[in-house]
């Protein structure tokens, strides 16, 4: 393996350049060996050693599950300071159809959304940091669990991660294929949108499909409803403000069964929003006209609406000093201090919503097509040459967050 073709400015990236290849043999190990939240097993593993080899001072394992906790103690500890780094673990529940020699060996398992790489950075950073610690204060390398679906970030903050480790602030970050290698993107305010599930059971009488006067069709009200629904966005929520509502699945009846109309339908759906505002108007808009459509037709309806994961909103200050040290890396021509908010989700909200901090992006799509697969594809995978750019990018928000000061002149 060479060393990465990207390039980059400062001590830090040069020093971790120099064991690129070792990240990348990490990495891709990780990559094979895919875990689900709250079974990353194999994954602790092969951090905590990672850590112990580096020499981190302290490791706390057992936080929110299997989440674990690295201490890294600079040279001083005079400014009483503490930054948490943050990386996702978990795989997806998907097949994997690349072909190279790292793939995926666990049948139905595959990291398709770059938490191997994730990971990696942060352990990239860990012996960078351990090496150096040219800093004043304490790094918190906070490796978590389950952020696909199961609020992982959620349950280690409940299991007293912020009361252990008081940190000052919190910053995360994730891939971006749609951005060049190079590229930092990060803003000053939303990054992500609030994820929310919607359940939709639509209650009608059944019968057979010869004779549908006899019957109140609830596949019929679900057609009704997914129509209406979508009247939502378009005449409640302003222009300025955003908001998306899909209704992704349906059940009813039975395929075997194609003259009975059956009793009883389901809509499975999301709503992504920035706004608290506007999510509440959207959740009771959601109960009145999907109630007020079944009753159109003789059948009821009921909403369960599920917040799942809130908006991942920036603090200003953080998200403006993460940009200046990007800015150090990659220059400023290469970071976005206004990048567009996604309507994905990113439990690192739960994060932010307890502690200041900033959740950034970092291209990874080359033009040769390594790592420009989207994020949940079966063919996506991470693209190694931003390992040492990631890496350094957590050690210089640590560095330069707790710089060492000159010694008083006597």
């Amino acid at each position: 393996m060479l060393a990465p073709r990207l390039k980059a400015n400062g001590r830090a990236f040069a020093h971790i350049a120099e064991f690129h290849p070792e990240l990348t043999a990490f990495r891709r190990d990780l990559h094979a060996h895919p875990e689900l939240g709250f079974e990353e097993v194999y994954t602790v593993g092969r951090i905590q050693e990672a850590l112990r080899v580096c020499g981190v001072d302290e490791v706390h394992t057992g936080i929110g599950k299997t989440g674990l906790v690295g201490l890294i103690r600079g040279k001083r500890h005079g400014s009483g300071k503490m930054i948490g780094l943050r990386a996702d673990m978990d795989a997806l529940p998907m097949t994997e159809h690349n072909d190279f020699g790292w793939k995926s060996a666990r049948s139905g398992l595959m990291h398709g959304c770059g938490h191997d790489g994730h990971t990696t950075m942060l352990v990239g950073a860990a012996r960078y940091l351990c090496e150096t610690r040219n800093f004043d204060g304490t790094a918190a390398l906070i490796f978590q669990p389950g952020e696909e679906g199961f609020a992982g970030a959620r349950v280690m903050i409940e299991d007293g991660l912020f009361e252990r480790f008081p940190v000052q602030a919190v910053y995360g970050m994730h891939n971006w294929p749609s951005m060049k290698p190079g590229m930092v993107g990060v803003n000053p305010g939303p990054m992500m949108a609030a994820a929310d599930r919607i359940t939709i059971e639509i209650t009608g009488r059944g019968g057979h499909g010869a004779h549908p006067y006899m019957t109140i069709d609830p596949v019929l009200v679900a057609a009704h409803i997914i129509t209406a629904v979508q009247s939502i966005v378009a005449r409640n929520v302003r222009a300025i403000d955003s908001a998306v509502i899909s209704l992704c699945a349906m059940q009813a009846g039975d395929m075997g069964a194609f003259s009975v109309i059956p009793g009883k339908a389901t809509l499975v759906g999301t709503v992504r929003t920035f706004n608290s505002e506007v999510q509440a108007m959207v959740e009771q808009r959601l109960h009145d006209l999907c109630s007020a459509v079944a009753l159109g037709f003789g059948a009821s309806a009921s909403v369960k609406y599920e917040r799942m994961y809130p908006a991942t909103i920036n603090s200003a200050d953080e998200a403006e000093f993460a940009a200046d040290v990007a800015a150090t890396l990659v220059g400023d021509d290469h970071v976005v201090r206004d990048l567009e908010p996604s309507m994905g989700a990113e439990d690192f909200s739960f994060m932010l919503q307890v502690k200041p901090g900033a959740y950034l992006r970092v291209g990874q799509g080359a033009e040769n097509g390594v790592g420009s697969c989207f994020l949940h594809n079966s063919r996506y995978d991470f693209n190694d040459d931003i390992l040492a750019l990631g890496s350094a990018l957590h050690a210089s928000l640590v560095e330069q967050s707790m710089p060492v000061r000159p010694a008083a002149a006597p």
